[in-house]
This record gives C-alpha cells, structure tokens and sequence, in this order.
C-alpha cells in the first residue's frame, strides 16, 4: 500500500475492491478547457444528433476502459485501498465530466510542479528519444524577440494549470481535489504523502523513516519493507539531467507563467513559490 500510494501517485484511480473508481488521482496533465458550441440552427439538428451519439459512444468506450482496467486490480478488502495511474487525466478534456458521471463522488489527487521546469523536464525526455527535433527555445515561442509563446506546444500549454483545473471545478468541488508540490514531495516525501494521507483518510503510515534520498538518481527512494527485499526507486528516464537553456528564455517563461501561477494559487488557496 505503501509503495503504491508514493508511486501511484502522479496519475492514479483509487479502486474498493475493483469497483469504479471512487477516487481518481490527477496529476499536472490535462486540458480540461471544456468549450462546447450549441448551434440554434433547425438544419444543424441531424448533425447535433450524430455528435451526442458519437459522444455517448466514447462514453461507453471509457466506461469499459474502467471496467477492463479494474478487471485487473488486485482483490481488496474494504479497508484497503488499489491506485491505477494513468498520467493524461488533467490535462484531458473529456476527463471530467466522464469521470464524474462515473462516481461524482470520485476524489483527485494533483501533483504540480513549476511549469517552467516541468516543460524542459518534458522536452529533454522527449530528446532523449528524438534527437532531431528542434530547440526548446524554437518550440517556446512564437516570436522569441517579442516575447509571445507559444500555448500550442504541449509541453508549454500543460503548464497552464489555472486553465486546465477550470474544467475540473465545473463538475467537482474544489473540497474533492488535493494538490501535491513535485518539489516537496522531493525534498520533504514524508511531508507530502502525510498530507495525501490525511486526504484520503488514512492514519498516517508513510513518515520520514520510511524514504532515504538517493544521490544518484537525486529522488527520494522508499526503504525495503518485509513485502519487499529490495528499496523502491522512481524508473530509469527519472532523475536525468536536463537539458541546459538560455537564463533568458527561462526568465521569459517565467514572466508569462507569473500570472497564471498567481490565478492557479488563489484558486487552490495554496503557495508554491515557483517564482
């Protein structure tokens, strides 16, 4: 349980006992933008008829997402608690209201960190596999010399974590979600996982004696246990070093993640001092 709760974590699904998921750990990944346009038009009708079948479609698709998924979960007792991961949910449009209209009751688990280093995070892992790809400064902006980024590029536009909870606060209250610092959970685990604890309503078995830091890999590591002879480490594409970029561009970024990242802590009531 507890391996599962500090590796699951940064995208996950709570399952009782391989039911639907009645709680839905998110992390710092999805558009939720949910824009929808209602044509009036009586000519638009039929086609307004084929988008809700369409819809209703992929409804059923996610609902047997869910249930093969579940289907292999482990067996759980009531006291105990399964985590699925899957790391899109946030920044999926379509999350939301299927996963409310799964379990309206279903809670979410956030992890953030700070935007700008999450983009170069993500563009030297996807380095790593395409050396051919342009320049984290190319793919920033739009226009580097007026400043203008550009939203477009996923790793950029994840960032926007104001944006993308805007469509989670229309089916959730904010009471249901948690929000996890990446960069606590790094320098204080314990901290951290003591909160998401809290959250979920478990006495707090996860604390200091449990993770040792790993200088290799500069992440915190769980301890063995009896369940396991050997300690928990976070996978081999962590802990790479990044890619260097300009102080500039990062200075820039930093400009214009500013307001969004003020709009994002007034909105979860919670400072992560990322500038």
């Amino acid at each position: 349980m507890a391996q599962g709760l500090f590796f699951g974590i940064y995208l996950a699904s709570l399952y009782l006992g391989r039911g639907l998921p009645s709680v839905s750990l998110s992390t710092v990944a999805t558009g939720l933008e949910e824009q929808v346009v209602q044509e009036i038009d009586d000519d638009d009708e039929e086609e307004e008829e084929e988008k809700e079948e369409e819809e209703e479609e992929e409804e059923t698709e996610m609902i047997v997402h869910w249930v093969q998924r579940r289907s292999l979960m482990p067996r759980t007792l009531e006291s105990q608690i399964t985590l699925e991961k899957t790391p899109s949910y946030f920044v999926t449009q379509e999350a939301p209201r299927r996963i409310f209209n799964m379990s309206r009751d279903t809670k979410l688990i956030v992890v953030v960190r700070n935007p700008v280093t999450r983009a170069i995070s993500d563009y030297t892992q996807t380095l790593s596999k395409k050396p051919d790809i342009p320049t984290f400064e190319g793919l920033s902006f739009r226009n580097r010399t007026l400043g203008l980024v550009d939203v477009s590029w996923n790793a950029i536009r994840i960032g926007l974590y104001a944006l993308h909870l805007e469509g989670w606060l229309r089916y959730f209250p904010r009471a249901q979600i948690h929000f996890v610092s990446g960069e606590r959970l790094i320098t204080d685990p314990a901290g951290e996982m003591g909160r998401v604890q809290d959250f979920l309503g478990l006495r707090r078995f996860l604390t200091d004696k449990h993770f040792y830091f790993n200088k290799t890999k500069g992440f915190p590591c769980l301890k063995r246990t009896e369940a396991s002879l050997l300690p928990r480490c976070l996978g081999k594409s962590k802990g790479r070093a990044h890619v260097q970029i300009d102080p500039e561009v990062i200075d820039q970024l930093r400009e214009f993640y500013r307001p969004h990242n003020i709009k994002f802590y007034e909105t979860v009531g919670q400072d992560f001092r990322w500038e």
